[in-house]
């Protein structure tokens, strides 16, 4: 068993942990699996020998799930926020996480199959709501509050105007 990161993020699924943390290294760099724990015993959700945890990383942070059945819910209040270069980078995650059984939300966010939500965050475009004229920032802000997936050339032309 390695050795566990000093803090980490523990993400609490109904079930399949593995597959969830299989999904997101094959989707994500700098991301993979590592020690999944069997139960040695029964527990609450599940029994000896099921998977009861799983240590992976997600673009280079450590995480933790646990099958811990369906007493907790994911909900908005924590997501993973993906900072892409471009069209085709936001575009690709996008895609793999809606289009694995996950939805789409608003402003960039989406949820994946286990629940988890995801802001898909072009730099772009926060950039174009941090911009110094706050024109230019309002209509970047007001053109982003229509969207599911962030349309990158859309933001630009609402920040110029």
């Amino acid at each position: 068993m390695a050795e566990p990161a000093k803090n980490t993020i523990c993400l609490w699924y109904d079930k399949d942990a593995e597959g969830a943390a299989r999904f997101y290294a094959e989707t994500f760099p700098d991301s993979a699996v590592g020690d999944v724990l069997h139960a040695p015993g029964d527990f609450p959700g599940g029994g000896k020998g099921q998977v009861l945890t799983v240590q992976f990383t997600v673009l280079g942070i450590p995480c933790m799930g646990i099958n811990g059945g369906p007493a907790f819910k994911q909900s908005e209040a924590f997501s993973f926020q993906v900072a892409t270069v471009d069209q085709e980078e936001t575009d690709r995650y996008w895609n793999a996480i809606v289009g694995n059984g996950g939805a789409e939300s608003a402003c960039g966010w989406c949820k994946d199959q286990w629940g988890l939500n995801w802001q898909i965050t072009p730099i772009a475009l926060t950039k174009a709501i941090c911009d110094p004229d706050p024109a230019a920032a309002k209509r970047a802000f007001e053109a982003m509050m229509t969207m599911g997936k962030i349309d990158i050339a859309a933001i630009e032309a609402a920040q110029r105007g």
